[in-house]
C-alpha cells in the first residue's frame, strides 16, 4: 500500500509542478508540488524497504523411533525464506 501511495504522491506532484499554471497569490504550487514529489519517493523507498524486510519462516518437527537403540528422535527444521538453512 505504501508503494502506490509513493507514487500517487509523486504524480500528484508532479502534475502540480509541471502542468498546474495558476497563480495564486498565498501558495505556490510549483514548491508543494516540489514537496509532494519528495515525500512520494521516500514513502516509495520506505514501502520497498518494509517490502524486502517481510520474512515468512516454516518449522517442521519430525519424530521417528529409532531402531537399533529403540528411542524416539525429534528433529526440527526452521527455514526463513530469506535464509537457506535445513
Amino acid at each position: 500500500m505504501s508503494i502506490g501511495a509513493g507514487i500517487a504522491l509523486f504524480v500528484i506532484g508532479a502534475i502540480l509542478a509541471f502542468a498546474v499554471n495558476v497563480q495564486v497569490e498565498w501558495v505556490n504550487l510549483d514548491l508543494i508540488g516540489y514537496i509532494l514529489m519528495g515525500a512520494g519517493v521516500v514513502v516509495f523507498v520506505i514501502g520497498l524497504v518494509l517490502m524486502l524486510r517481510r520474512r515468512s519462516s516454516d518449522t517442521v518437527t519430525r519424530t521417528a523411533v529409532d531402531p537399533a537403540a529403540g528411542e524416539r528422535v525429534t528433529r526440527q527444521t526452521t527455514r526463513s525464506s530469506g535464509d537457506d538453512v535445513v
